[in-house]
């Protein structure tokens, strides 16, 4: 037996509804291809890598998850690190580029590769394998042992029930996608990455509702930044040990949160880059630059480290046009002579950082941005149902 998606609550429902409002209108604001989108899709995977890195301990700046996103070297990562960030990244990458096929099937061997691609750096850890033994769960911070996983003789009848119950289940994308979490998360089935699988594959079945873009849809960043409350509702509804009776209802409502919250935050990163962009374009021109520096100077101004090959990648993805190595060195040395960008380093390895002027820019884009809303979806839904009392 696996943990049972609870019966939805009338508030829960209703906040489902809330989150339906929210993914129409991300949706809607992405239907047409605007040239600073690709940029935004490329932060929000960075960001999501980063985050469910980070819960493993796993620090890296943003910077050079970017870098690993892009298949660039990291300047400041441990190599460790760097070996998680690229094999998250790998199997992210596969999670998007699978998500719409419509003969998918989520099985055992699906399971057991992405663990593979995210894990192949340690072969110590059986990449690609149940752990063939007991696991437990233990906190540095105390010095004790806060969950047991069950016996590993029965993994994999408890994965092919899992399994068997997400792809019979006919209730929201959102319930569904947690539920695979959580199930993944306590029976803990492989030897180390256990966490790592549980976010990607619940980003995995977000991507296959394709109501938006499949990176919109994750929560790893919410849960990266929030990781101690992520830990303690876990902790809650796992009880120490493999407790499947146990109610998962703290946990789907803890989901439901994350994401509306997380799609609160994407939708104020968009107004941002979007202006961003605007601003961009009218400091090239004014400078007498070619349109797509633009997308070199953006990536500068939120502060990445620009390189001829990502300044290459970046402009290439936003302009829909290939840009050869020269002419790539050309631009960035005329973002320079006109003080947009600072030269860092000498030759091969020399980068790029913003300038006095594409600093100012953003940090004014910053301090005139509205806060951050922390609202809870569920109170919103119980000051609706009083507004319609009164």
């Amino acid at each position: 037996m696996v943990f049972r998606t609870p019966e939805l609550r009338e508030d829960e429902l209703e906040v489902l509804e809330l989150l339906a409002e929210q993914r129409e209108r991300l949706r809607d604001r992405f239907a047409e291809p605007k040239r600073w989108a690709g940029t935004l899709r490329r932060m929000s995977f960075a960001r999501a890598v980063q985050g469910s890195n980070s819960i493993e301990g796993f620090n890296a700046s943003l910077d050079d998850v970017v870098a690993a996103v892009d298949g660039e070297p990291t300047l400041d990562t441990a190599e460790e690190t760097q070996h998680a960030l690229t094999g998250y990244r790998d199997a992210m990458t596969y999670v998007l580029q699978i998500a719409d096929d419509e003969t998918l099937e989520l099985d055992e061997g699906l399971l057991k590769s992405l663990h593979f691609m995210m894990l192949k750096y340690d072969l110590s850890k059986n990449p690609g394998r149940w752990r063939p033994g007991p696991i437990f769960v233990h906190r540095e911070a105390t010095d004790e042992i806060v969950y047991q996983g069950p016996p590993a003789s029965e993994v994999p009848d408890l994965i092919a029930e899992m399994l068997r119950d997400l792809e019979s289940a006919d209730g929201p994308v959102v319930v569904k996608a947690a539920m695979a979490h959580l199930n993944l998360t306590l029976v803990h089935p492989f030897s180390d990455g256990n966490g790592r699988m549980a976010r990607c594959i619940q980003t995995l079945v977000l991507a296959r509702d394709r109501v938006i873009a499949p990176v919109f849809s994750s929560i790893e960043e919410f849960l990266g930044r929030n990781t101690e409350a992520y830990y303690a509702v876990l902790e809650d509804v796992g009880a120490g040990s493999w407790n499947p009776d146990r109610d998962a209802r703290p946990w789907v409502r803890f989901c439901m949160r994350a994401h509306f919250l997380q799609a609160t935050t994407t939708m104020r990163r968009r107004q941002e880059i979007e202006r961003l962009w605007n601003s961009c374009t009218e400091l090239a021109e004014s400078h007498g630059l070619p349109e797509r520096c633009a997308a070199g100077m953006m990536d500068a101004s939120i502060g990445l480290r620009i390189r001829r090959q990502t300044y290459r990648s970046s402009t290439e993805a936003a302009m829909g046009e290939e840009l050869s190595d020269l002419t790539a060195s050309r631009d960035l040395k005329a973002m320079v002579d006109a003080d947009l960008l600072q030269a860092v380093g000498e030759r091969r390895a020399r980068y790029y950082l913003a300038g006095a002027t594409l600093t100012e820019l953003r940090n004014e884009i910053r301090s005139s941005r509205t806060p951050i809303s922390e609202d809870d979806p569920f109170r919103i839904v119980r000051d609706r149902r009083q507004l319609k009392l009164a």
